[in-house]
């Protein structure tokens, strides 16, 4: 509820007559250090409902969703158990964005502004530094899978260069020179995309995603005709399930794969803010998301598969296993398109979300693309290679991760949908008035934080804890983040809820 308090700094609203743009609405009350050019909210949405496909064709095909799903035979799972894990998730992941891509669409701003409505003008910085910090390290680990496609490239070039790809040889803080300076490059060239703006990400990523397609179908025709169909076995585990065994496996699989788009999930609100109706979305996430995971997951599983009698061992990293063919052009062309795509899920998926993120800690100070360059370096400084050694460490750093995405989701869905019935007052989103919606003592609301902290210290605790029971589902911290978030936010926000349903006939 409003409290009667002045916040700091001075209370500065912002001309409209002097400060609008075309694309964006800006009212007489926005208050200046909650307002810049980047987080207004869009009045000419353009994204398509192809667009939205492309974003998520960029999202699933990449380095990093290849190696997370080759992952799952960690768990000595059949490669059909593997499938059927891969689409279940999926429809559970698109079923997710549905319900967090309407407010921002409803509202036409990101994620951080959104985020007002549960927690204040001034608390929303909470979720943002959040949720932009767990971007970073996103950031890193995807530039990381795809600088790996350019290390295979330079060493089948120049072969004179393969003591200088070995970090035991020639190696800093845990990654070659090779690496180090095939990171640089791509970490350079994703930035310059980044830096002419949303326009040219739409028009990036809307080829980006189907060269891959022509890639995986190519190297899954090169793979299928040198192993021979007859000698694919599909039952690749290492340890062969059966029955509940079995089940419980494919049930953490499921969730592994949930966790591993919970940061797409969640920064979702950046990219449906464009969509010029909830109809496109929504179709561009049914294309984007089973329709398209599951061609994928074929594609992928097949060549998981192929590897096996090919090259005498199971290889999940589609690079290796492009950087195996003897065929120079084919390796260059196939690892670079990996590279290539792999730049698309970064620059849309975590890069553009940090950049609204610090942004919106100090809008007047902070500009989107000076945000997205705070990411850029924090992005190297956390070493990422060290975060996605393994399929141990994967799903550690997965379930990590997801502790804290999770809460933020839970909070954010609880709000909109049940707490305030699908109704977002965007000009409210913008004041530091008394009379606005969103406006709390201090410009925070406590129990969305109190909310937040309640989910995300029980799922980072059963991660964290090695011993049973928490062990087996660690994997499942995502859900359980979420969940105890919106159910503490939820009972919380008892007096919110009755407030909110008695506005509601003003409101329609």
């Amino acid at each position: 509820m409003a409290m009667q308090t002045t916040l700091q700094p001075e209370d500065r609203s912002v001309s409209s007559a002097t400060t609008a743009q075309s694309d964006v609405h800006v009212g007489p009350d926005y208050h200046l250090s909650l307002y810049n050019d980047d987080l207004a909210p869009l009045v000419k949405k353009r994204w398509t409902w192809y667009n939205v496909f492309a974003f998520w064709m960029s999202d699933v095909h990449s380095v990093g969703g290849y190696v997370t799903a080759g992952s799952l035979f960690a768990f000595g799972l059949a490669s059909w158990q593997v499938f059927v894990c891969l689409i279940v998730g999926i429809v559970i992941v698109m079923a997710l964005a549905n319900l967090v891509a309407k407010p921002s669409q409803q509202a036409g701003t990101p994620f951080p502004v959104i985020s007002r409505a549960p927690f204040g003008v001034r608390g929303a910085n909470i979720p943002a530094v959040l949720r932009g910090l767990i971007a970073v390290a996103w950031y890193g680990v995807q530039t990381y899978l795809a600088s790996n496609a350019l290390v295979i490239v330079a060493v089948k070039l120049w072969p004179g260069l393969a003591p200088y790809a070995d970090k035991s040889q020639h190696g800093f803080v845990g990654l070659s020179t090779v690496g180090w300076v095939a990171y640089l490059v791509l970490w350079v060239a994703q930035a310059f995309v980044f830096w002419h703006g949303m326009n040219s990400i739409r028009k990036f990523i809307g080829w980006a995603g189907p060269a891959v397609y022509v890639v995986m179908i190519a190297l899954t025709i090169y793979l299928v005709s040198k192993a021979g169909a007859s000698n694919i076995n599909l039952t690749l585990g290492s340890v062969k399930y059966s029955g509940g065994k079995a089940l419980w496996e494919m049930v953490i699989a499921t969730s592994i794969v949930v966790s591993y788009f919970s940061g797409p999930l969640l920064n979702f609100g950046d990219i449906s803010r464009y969509g010029r109706t909830m109809k496109d979305v929504k179709r561009g996430n049914f294309w984007g998301l089973p329709v398209n995971f599951t061609f994928f997951s074929v594609l992928t599983v097949i060549c998981a598969a192929a590897t096996l009698p090919v090259y005498g061992q199971l290889i999940t990293d589609p690079v290796e296993t492009v950087g195996r063919i003897d065929n120079t052009f084919a390796v260059v062309l196939g690892a670079l398109t990996f590279a290539i795509a792999t730049v698309g899920i970064n620059i849309v998926a975590n890069f553009i979300s940090p950049a609204f993120d610090f942004s919106h800690v100090a809008p007047q100070k902070i500009s989107w693309r000076a945000g997205g360059m705070v990411a850029a370096v924090g992005s190297v400084l956390i070493t990422p290679w060290n975060l996605y050694s393994s399929p141990e460490v994967i799903h550690y750093t997965l379930d990590v991760l997801a502790s804290f995405t999770g809460p933020l989701f839970g909070i954010l869905v609880c709000d909109y949908y049940l707490i305030r019935h699908q109704h977002v007052v965007v000009d409210d989103l913008y004041t530091v008035k008394p009379s606005g919606r969103y406006f709390y003592r201090k410009g925070v609301n406590p129990k969305a934080v109190a909310a937040t902290v309640a989910g995300g210290l029980v799922a980072l605790a059963i991660v964290m804890i090695p011993a049973a029971p928490f062990k087996e589902i660690a994997n499942f911290s995502w859900f359980i983040g979420a969940g105890l978030g919106a159910l503490v936010y939820f009972a919380v926000s008892k007096g919110d809820r009755e407030k909110y349903r008695a506005d509601l006939p003003a409101l329609v």
